[in-house]
């Protein structure tokens, strides 16, 4: 069987740190090129849009879409017209009904369409999720904060309507709670911090629950200076566990029990390889939904201006 032929769509910061290296070390995929506006990569075909790629660009298989995600879903409709299969990063759109033509579109064309949550690829995640399977949860707090303009430097489009703000990485760690925990959650209130001069939150505290009432509570922040903070702590019958490092490290009791280096995004693609070789899609919007509740929930409070 040969390769799956990859085109990234959106060749910013992500694209380059990530999906690059993870499409290389990932069996049964190669990147075959590259469309941006303003990027490129040496030694492969680059297009300025997907239109672009598609009707001028060598034969490919799939699209990664690593733009921003307010031009994703027109983009995955091109790609899907094409009969190609589309990843999607995350999060996977900017509303959640927008993704809804576009699992049908898949379907009719027998085409996967992928969206991605990375950070459940983390290698921590799975080994937590079995160990709290057979516990009694007494609460769950989750402080995910880290600093934007490391991690996000220039990036306008984080802080306009769609961008998401602070729950770019918040999803991460939504993504995260609802593979965990054995019942769905839903948000029950919400706190929004925007700065006056922007269009998306800054910060955020959510309470949510599930049906049996577990307390869960979530502090997310784009402020964070020094030591960033990727943690979700969870109180149960049988000790308390902390997943650390967005995933990465799982600790019971203060005692390590889960450490392996990060390979999320290999996962992703290996994932991507073998939905693909039948066509089938995975779509779960559950992170994407709590933060469409946040957002309708949520008690908006102004703050300091932010400037990049």
């Amino acid at each position: 069987m040969s390769d799956l032929r990859i085109a990234i769509v959106g060749f910013g910061k992500i694209a380059r740190d990530q999906h690059v290296g993870a499409i290389a070390a990932a069996p049964g995929a190669t990147l075959a090129a590259v469309a941006s506006r303003n990027a490129s990569l040496p030694g492969l075909p680059h297009f300025a849009t997907i239109e672009e790629l598609l009707e001028e660009g060598p034969p490919i298989d799939a699209v990664s879409l690593c733009t921003p995600p307010q031009v994703r879903r027109a983009q995955a409709a091109v790609a899907l017209a094409a009969g190609k299969h589309v990843m999607l990063e995350k999060p996977p759109g900017t509303g959640v009904a927008e993704l809804d033509p576009l699992i049908a579109m898949a379907r009719d064309a027998k085409r996967t369409l992928f969206a991605t949550w990375h950070s459940r690829y983390a290698p921590a995640v799975e080994p937590v999720r079995e160990w709290l399977a057979s516990r009694r949860i007494k609460s769950v707090h989750i402080s995910w904060k880290e600093d934007v303009r490391v991690w996000h430097p220039g990036q306008a489009w984080i802080w306009e309507p769609g961008g998401l703000g602070v729950f770019d990485p918040g999803i991460n760690a939504l993504s995260i709670l609802t593979r965990i925990l054995p019942k769905p959650v839903f948000v029950t209130a919400a706190e929004l911090a925007f700065p006056a001069n922007r269009q998306a939150p800054i910060a955020a505290n959510l309470t949510l629950a599930d049906i049996d009432g577990l307390p869960i509570s979530a502090e997310f922040d784009f402020r964070q200076t020094g030591p960033q903070s990727w943690d979700i702590v969870v109180e149960t019958d049988e000790g308390r566990m902390t997943l650390s490092r967005g995933g990465r490290v799982m600790a019971v009791d203060g005692n390590v029990v889960a450490d392996a280096p990060d390979q999320e995004y290999r996962e992703l693609y290996r994932r991507f390889v073998a939905l693909s070789a039948t066509g089938a899609s995975d779509v779960d919007l559950a992170p994407l939904r709590l933060v469409a509740d946040a957002f309708l929930l949520g008690k908006r409070t102004l703050v300091e201006p932010f400037v990049d």
